[in-house]
């Protein structure tokens, strides 16, 4: 079984495969590319991997210097010509540098490889931040969140903080039978506090009736994230919101960590 668009979270994964008894086998491609990453059949499927990359491309994980690290930017490789797989229906791709065999199309996508050379999606360059100097990646700490019975779907944004820049803020959608009230927002605080590190937890809940999406179903971040940074909230209906930093029962650890 194959999925497209956003990487599917680990619930959604073990669901299908308790249900149906079927495996999702992630991939990686652009609209600009061919499946550039994949979980090939007769390959193990590591849980939360997008696999390894596909014969034929020459890939690699650079940070932000061009140099190859175990997280960063997932960069294609040319010759003479453009990458393999990169789609032929642009007249200026954009993202592609140098001449001859140093052209390098960077995709925009952020990626984790681990010691067998398999990657992790972690997000567009522009989804993942930094708050308190730690990186962020929105994917991650949505997969927390819909794990809670409440949760439908979770957007997760940086939140202007005077002290820390921003903290993780996480627009959500309710299953039926919950309610946007202070004991939901409790309850699921109290939840991403059992499943994340400290520096990842969710310190702002806001319920909304639907969040943005484009014509594909992708949840559109960026909307969120003006709303966040510039209060714009043209044809956007806030939500209720909740803060950590007002519920008592949560202690002291909300203050420090």
């Amino acid at each position: 079984m194959r999925t497209t668009g956003e990487p599917l979270n680990p619930e959604v994964i073990e669901r299908v495969r308790d249900v149906w008894g079927l495996t999702i086998r992630d991939g990686y491609g652009q609209t600009e590319t061919t499946a550039q990453i994949g979980n090939t059949p007769g390959q193990a499927v590591k849980p939360g991997s997008m696999g390894r990359p596909l014969p034929g491309y020459r890939m690699d994980v650079m940070d932000a210097d061009g140099r190859e690290a175990d997280e960063g930017e997932i960069c294609l490789y040319g010759g003479r010509e453009r990458p393999a797989g990169l789609m032929l229906g642009y007249q200026d791709t954009g993202g592609v540098k140098g001449e001859g065999d140093t052209s390098v199309y960077h995709t925009g996508d952020v990626a984790m490889r681990d010691a067998d050379g398999h990657l992790v999606f972690v997000g567009r360059t522009d989804d993942v931040f930094k708050s308190s100097d730690y990186r962020i990646s929105p994917f991650e700490l949505e997969s927390a969140l819909i794990e809670h019975a409440a949760v439908v779907e979770a957007a997760v944004v940086p939140s202007p903080h005077p002290i820390r820049l921003a903290v993780p803020k996480a627009f959500i959608t309710l299953a039926p039978g919950h309610h946007a009230n202070r004991d939901t927002a409790l309850s699921i605080f109290l939840h991403v506090r059992q499943h994340l590190s400290p520096f990842k937890r969710v310190r702002r809940i806001e319920f909304v009736a639907d969040l943005p999406k484009t014509i594909s179903g992708k949840i559109r971040r960026v909307q969120l994230r003006r709303v966040e940074e510039r209060g714009d909230v043209a044809n956007w209906p806030r939500g209720i919101a909740f803060s950590e930093e007002e519920f008592s029962e949560l202690g002291s650890a909300k203050l420090t960590q």
